[in-house]
């Protein structure tokens, strides 16, 4: 990257406009073409910085955002952003009016919700009460939108099969909600070797979408995340969810191995830093904190500022790499706060001020999510959405 860019900067993330088209056009021509794209940006859009990359989905056409909480909701539309924006979590009581004022959908996954929602609407139109914005929208055909979360097997949040009667009863008896969604989520839908407890689930599903056109509704229907979409036909319904596709990271190895072929994913996210100091150290010295690592030959040591409060793992100590000079260095003793020590005594000319790659490549080597998650048998998910937001994202 070129140093204006980075000026002022000890680490920095690069993000690839041209990446995010790449995967959404991927996934767009993967879908069928009536078929709805939610794109999720969610916790600061995977580590990606919610507004940015929400723009250039709205820029590339996405049919509806995806977000965690009324708050990610309002941040979006603060900013200009008009797609329908749907709140995929819990919405306190207190942000029902905002979301409504700001054309934000919201979640129904339980019969409080349903309490909360009736409140909201009651307490707005108490007698002597000023008419708030909620009652000025609701009056000018504006209804609370709200898509309704099935549990069909998976047993985090939803309705169960049970309770569609009272479901549609509680939707009937309230106008002023407009049933704009119906949704559930997969748990298992990442090994196309094991099906049945996905499509277990898909039974569950299509009994509410039945149900609720029976009863004369016509929501959006929706079930499959990135896995889901992409080894479940059969449950792309109306709209996909797409959210880890799109940062071109795999949600799964058995995924990967299943669809390659078929689908081709970019990496978005680079993550980089710099050589901030050069040492040595003799053999049988030993480095960091503890001593945890012995050295069994003479070593040049490069020292860089980043550490686990940027988002690096600790648990990549003794073990992780980095890329200096298009060449792999390995992490040197314990990953420290804000500080990792790497071995570059076989990389000539190393120098401070060099640009090192953390996550992304450099000449023919390169060092992904999935590389670090598999080091360390973690999650690339956590890995990318615990890189520390203070961090600079550079769009490019």
């Amino acid at each position: 990257m070129e140093k204006k860019l980075r000026e002022g900067l000890r680490t920095w993330i690069e993000i690839d406009k041209k990446a995010i088209a790449h995967n959404y056009k991927a996934f767009r021509a993967f879908i069928p073409r009536k078929v709805k794209l939610l794109g999720v940006v969610k916790s600061n859009a995977y580590g990606h910085n919610l507004v940015e990359f929400a723009k250039e989905l709205e820029k590339l056409g996405a049919d509806y955002l995806g977000v965690d909480s009324v708050v990610e909701g309002l941040a979006l539309r603060r900013e200009g952003v008009k797609t329908p924006i749907l709140v995929l979590g819990y919405t306190l009581p207190e942000m029902i009016e905002k979301a409504v004022a700001a054309n934000i959908d919201i979640t129904v996954s339980s019969f409080e919700n349903f309490k909360a929602i009736k409140k909201v609407l009651s307490s707005s139109r108490r007698p002597g009460s000023k008419e708030s914005e909620l009652d000025s929208r609701l009056r000018g055909n504006d209804r609370v939108r709200v898509h309704i979360k099935v549990n069909s097997g998976m047993n985090r949040h939803g309705f169960r099969i049970s309770d569609i009667k009272k479901v549609i009863a509680s939707l009937e008896n309230n106008s002023e909600i407009k049933v704009s969604g119906l949704y559930t989520h997969f748990a298992a839908a990442k090994n196309p070797s094991f099906p049945k407890q996905t499509r277990d689930q898909i039974n569950i599903f299509n009994q509410w979408v039945e149900t609720f056109k029976a009863s004369g509704f016509n929501p959006i229907a929706h079930a499959g995340a990135t896995s889901g979409a992409l080894i479940f036909p059969e449950a792309h319904y109306d709209m996909v969810r797409i959210g880890i596709g799109l940062y071109g990271i795999w949600p799964a190895k058995e995924v990967r191995a299943h669809l390659q072929d078929e689908i081709n994913l970019s990496p978005v996210l680079s993550w980089k830093t710099i050589v901030g100091e050069i040492g040595t150290a003799a053999k049988g010295e030993s480095i960091g904190y503890d001593f945890t690592e012995k050295f069994s030959h003479d070593t040049k040591i490069a020292v860089l500022p980043i550490g686990y409060w940027h988002g690096f793992p600790r648990a990549l100590s003794s073990i992780g790499r980095v890329i200096v000079r298009g060449k792999k260095a390995k992490v040197l003793g314990r990953v420290c706060m804000d500080i990792i020590m790497v071995d570059v005594t076989n990389i000539p000319g190393v120098k401070v001020g060099d640009e090192v790659t953390i996550i992304g490549r450099d000449g023919k080597e390169e060092i992904t999510i999935d590389d670090m998650a598999t080091l360390i048998d973690g999650s690339s998910y956590e890995l990318v959405t615990r890189i520390n937001p203070l961090i600079k994202r550079i769009y490019r």
